[in-house]
């Protein structure tokens, strides 16, 4: 590296507003000078880049936003730069957030040099937590604070292409190599983290001892434990008129037949909402008793004559629906016992354990996605709440494609999904349960979710809505590290939050092995002349809703 004297690349502080610095280089004619940092010609002021501004005892880290050239008439060009104050550096060397004396015109301003960076990441390097390296400085490692990071919940953003699916899978494995004891729960849209080839070889993207695959229809949560709420937004047109009947009725019967189908617990203990079986056919049948009902011998209808028709069309037409066969046709969790074993599958506590519990979406409808994972959000939260020992056992919920699924504003058929996981981002952390959320459309997810996320790793964003909507999620004193969003690389982030000392541009590692995200090779795949394809099978499953 350079000696610390040759580091100085310009020398004036110009003026601070807006809590942001402006620089002007002290080179003649202007021009952004290079330094020889370990061995590397490196461009002072590269946007994202670290600066150190000392005068009369104090050292400000910045980082530089923007560079240009001005050149006012009759004047000398001048090389300027935009940076944003991050916090102070103590006598000791320890990095500090916040500003509380800033520096006057005449500050000298430096590049950072190799101990100050370490400094900055000092406190979070114990926890091995290592997730990149510093562009500008490849020979440093990025670290964060894991319980932190999961603990606060977390929101990873950018858009297509920039490398959330390689960043989370670098994250994850990352995690499972340093924390034997995780216990992270992956909803996987796409297929992108264990997929099977054309030879019917399954590949993942973690370890075969670190992951367990369940497929979301496989998992089989059954009808019996849906809440009431859940059973209504599912069975219940509230937009009929006969619906306020319809849910009177509807409380009544299934309170009785949960207590009905469990004679070995306690009927007092047994609320309208408890996981325990009851008989969907003796449901159906009491709607159907009520529905034709008739006294004296048929000449007077009862009181909820015709008042369950749309009721009985709707829930034997979901019955009927192969679809939400793992559902309403469950082959194992036949009995309230059952819940034991889904609990354990669940979290991976199968012998032998697993940190990853991977569930695969790719087979799953689009329109039935959002009643499972509804299901899964609130076994998440619901399995910890009752845990004693929660906070020795936290477990973390990553959400792939959240948009799809978790969506702004209120009702439509996520109302369920987005209760769920708003439910944990509020409530989880008392108990254990962490919530990643990942997404390439930030401004349609919900803003309950992204509001209580304490960290957030952004990669590249160019729609200017998204980025806007961003800049109101981030603290003000960080909002114009924004604009660095659409000069980011593919696998290459900006840190934000409470995990991470300082707002840090990284680069991920690359993940080993990488997940199947990869864009399709629509160039080398048209240009070879292709294969013939089997439409007959390609029918067959879209009849049988079941994709290989």
């Amino acid at each position: 590296m350079a000696q610390p004297e040759q580091t100085t690349w310009f020398a004036t502080l110009s003026d601070v507003q807006e809590n942001r610095l402006a620089g002007r280089l002290n080179q003649p004619d202007g021009r952004f000078p290079t330094l020889e940092i370990e061995g590397r010609q490196v461009a002072a002021g590269q946007v994202g880049s670290y600066v150190l501004i000392e005068q009369h005892g104090i050292r400000l880290i910045g980082m530089v936003l923007r560079a240009w050239q001005e050149e006012p008439a009759g004047g000398d060009r001048r090389g300027l730069l935009e940076m944003i104050p991050l916090g102070e550096l103590d006598d000791q060397g320890d990095f500090q957030r916040g500003v509380v004396r800033y520096p006057t015109p005449g500050a000298r301003i430096h590049a950072v040099r190799r101990t100050e960076v370490d400094a900055l990441f000092r406190k979070f390097r114990a926890t091995g937590f290592e997730l990149g390296f510093l562009p500008s400085l490849p020979s440093v490692d990025v670290c964060l604070d894991p319980s932190t990071l999961f603990g606060r919940h977390l929101a990873v953003l950018g858009q297509s292409g920039s490398g959330k699916s390689w960043s989370i899978a670098s994250m994850l494995q990352r995690t499972v190599e340093i924390m034997p004891d995780a216990h992270i729960i992956l909803l996987d849209l796409h297929g992108e983290y264990v997929w099977t080839d054309d030879q019917g070889v399954r590949h993942s993207a973690f370890g075969d001892g670190s992951y367990r695959y369940l497929d979301a229809r496989q998992l089989e949560i059954p009808y019996w434990l849906l809440t009431y709420g859940e059973l209504v937004d599912l069975l219940i047109d509230r937009s009929d008129e006969k619906a306020s009947t319809q849910m009177a009725f509807l409380r009544e019967v299934l309170l009785a037949l949960r207590r009905k189908g469990n004679p070995q617990m306690k009927a007092e203990r047994i609320t309208i909402d408890s996981p325990v079986y009851f008989s969907l056919a003796e449901l159906f049948h009491q709607f159907k008793r009520a529905n034709e009902q008739v006294t004296d011998f048929g000449k007077v209808k009862g009181p909820l004559h015709g008042q369950f028709d749309e009721f009985l069309i709707k829930l034997q037409a979901r019955f009927n629906d192969v679809r939400y066969d793992f559902l309403f046709r469950p082959k194992r969790r036949r009995s309230s016992d059952s819940l034991v074993d889904l609990l354990r599958d669940f979290v991976g506590l199968h012998k032998p354990s697993r940190q990853i519990t991977v569930i695969d979406f790719s087979p799953v409808p689009f329109d039935v996605r959002p009643t499972v994972t509804a299901q899964i959000g609130r076994l998440a939260f619901e399995f910890n709440y009752w845990n004693p020992r929660s906070r020795e056992f936290p477990i973390l919920l990553v959400c792939e494609e959240a948009h799809s699924y978790i969506p702004r504003g209120s009702g439509g058929q996520y109302a369920d999904t987005r209760r769920s996981m708003e439910r944990i981002a509020k409530e989880g952390r008392k108990y254990g349960v962490g919530l990643v959320v990942v997404s390439q459309r930030p401004h349609e997810l919900s803003e309950t979710v992204l509001a209580q996320c304490g960290n957030f790793i952004c990669l590249r964003v160019t729609n200017p809505d998204d980025q806007q909507y961003l800049r109101e999620l981030v603290p003000d004193s960080e909002g114009g590290l924004v604009n660095i969003l659409s000069t980011l690389g593919r696998g290459e982030a900006l840190a934000l939050g409470e995990a991470v000392p300082i707002p840090t541009r990284f680069q991920f590692y690359p993940p080993d092995p990488a997940p199947n995200s990869s864009d399709i090779d629509f160039y080398g795949h048209w240009q070879g002349g292709g294969e013939e394809l089997d439409v007959n099978a390609i029918v067959d499953a879209w009849w049988r809703q079941h994709r290989s």
